[in-house]
């Protein structure tokens, strides 16, 4: 038995027995302390999409939060979260289309926010000057330059800032990072973020027609005016880099931050590469639907796998999330196995409502008490934005090309052996890779604690964007 195959059964062995041992540790937020109205923080929900009704749903379970305001340019979408607010038997929220109206009520404590992405940074710095803590979706920015504004804004203004990485709430799995923390797996090098999940083609491209209830110069804010060529307006707005990030930074930001969380890393690490594409159909959509990124820390690695067209789960026992390997031992979700891959124990914690520990810092003013404080949603977001950026900037390739690129790189992790799981995974997917090719990033180098590329000004041009007015970013010193 070769070594491949020998890690492919020891791993097979170990997530099938994560899968079994899994306790689902849902991130609901439970119903805490009663709170006297004087008690209550009046909140408000920006954006009404799928994400902020959950954001509805969350809320309304706590007793010490008053949801004030619902928001969105869709003037029916905000509607619909206000009713279902009263539904759940909670206050009728005023309903409005501007955020500024919002904004400037001080008696809006809080905010919760759930907008595209091209949104999140400037609904928070905006928030936060008028004096106002922040809750705010993943990723939390739509930019490098962004990320490091919002941290800047909540230093400088003393507000308190969550970012959505809910599974920073999870207890089960802050046990066992800590167990990774103290040193009890041994030497931990690598770890794989894996997200898996069919996206169909959106269609087009074709004319988009703008809803009647949109305000579209309100909904596009600070992005660039351009003509819209997808046959769906909501949602789809991801898969374009004028107003999302893909699934990169739709979806895999979670599992990559729970990597680096676990591996205990900061910044941007030393290095980069990312390859990928839009395959197995034509759309009108930008952004791959298939991407692998490797980051490099140095003497850790980070290997991010996202999927979009039909796929086998990355193990049949088990779908997706993130892997450690360590010389002691290896924790696949909040499974612990020996490194024959024997389960030796599931960790267990309480778990809290993502939105309640928000709340118990909104009170406390500790930024201590947040699982996401701003600075460590910032960093994960920003590890997806240049994984992006390495694929912006590539060119198709042959797989023949991408092997030669990737046998080079000297980091923790079988490269060619994922790039060979990928390209069976597109073969499957009836992609012939030498008329639809890959493409592939450069390998871009990192200056991480200016948060900027080595001697790349072309990649640099990629941390920060063209903004409309009057949805202009703050500058460092206008915050």
């Amino acid at each position: 038995m070769n070594s491949i195959t020998r890690r492919q059964f020891l791993e097979n062995s170990i997530l099938a027995a994560a899968a079994a041992a899994a306790i689902p540790a849902p991130l609901r937020a439970a119903e805490h302390r009663a709170a006297s109205a004087n008690d209550k923080i009046t909140a408000a929900i920006i954006g009404c999409g799928i994400r902020g009704k959950q954001h509805a749903d969350e809320l309304a379970r706590l007793s010490d939060c008053e949801i004030a305001y619902v928001c969105d340019p869709d003037r029916e979408r905000a509607a619909e979260v206000a009713a279902h607010l009263v539904a759940k038997n909670r206050p009728q929220p005023k309903a409005v289309q501007d955020l500024r109206v919002i904004l400037e009520d001080k008696s809006v404590a809080a905010v919760f926010i759930a907008t595209p992405n091209h949104w999140h940074a400037l609904a928070a710095i905006w928030a936060m000057q008028a004096g106002k803590d922040v809750y705010v979706e993943k990723p939390v920015s739509y930019n490098i330059s962004e990320g490091r504004r919002i941290v800047q804004a909540a230093r400088k203004l003393n507000r308190i800032c969550q970012g959505g990485t809910q599974n920073r709430s999870n207890g089960a799995l802050a046990e066992a990072i800590k167990y990774i923390h103290d040193g009890k797996l041994g030497e931990v090098k690598l770890a794989r973020s894996i997200v898996y999940g069919r996206r169909e083609s959106i269609g087009g491209p074709g004319h988009c027609e703008i809803p009647a209830s949109v305000d579209y110069n309100l909904w596009l804010g600070p992005a660039v005016m351009v003509p819209l060529t997808r046959p769906k307006f909501h949602y789809d707005w991801h898969w374009f880099w004028n107003t999302g990030n893909g699934e990169l930074g739709n979806n895999n930001i979670h599992s990559t931050d729970v990597c680096r969380w676990g591996l205990d890393v900061t910044g941007l690490g030393r290095a980069l590469i990312s390859y990928g594409g839009r395959l197995g159909y034509i759309d009108a959509a930008e952004t791959p639907n298939t991407q692998v990124v490797i980051h490099d820390f140095g003497g850790k690695t980070i290997v991010t796998e996202t999927r979009g067209l039909k796929t086998e789960p990355f193990n049949p026992n088990f779908k997706g999330g993130w892997v450690f390997y360590g010389t002691e031992g290896i924790i696949a979700g909040e499974s612990l196995f020996d490194l024959k891959g024997k389960l030796v124990r599931t960790f267990e914690g309480r778990t809290e409502s993502h939105f309640a520990n928000f709340l118990k810092a909104v009170c406390s003013r500790k930024v201590s008490e947040l699982h996401a404080d701003i600075l460590e949603t910032h960093q994960s977001t920003a590890l997806c934005h240049i994984g992006n950026i390495s694929y912006r900037l590539g060119h198709a390739s042959s797989p023949g090309e991408i092997e030669k690129e990737l046998g080079q790189l000297k980091v923790h992790d079988d490269v060619l052996e994922t790039f060979e799981r990928t390209r069976h995974h597109l073969v499957e997917n009836n992609v012939d890779l030498d008329k639809s090719k890959l493409t592939l990033g450069p390998l871009l180098r990192l200056d991480s604690d200016k948060e900027k590329f080595v001697h790349n000004p072309t990649a640099d041009a990629l941390l920060t964007r063209e903004y409309r007015k009057p949805f202009l970013m703050p500058t460092e010193k206008e915050v």
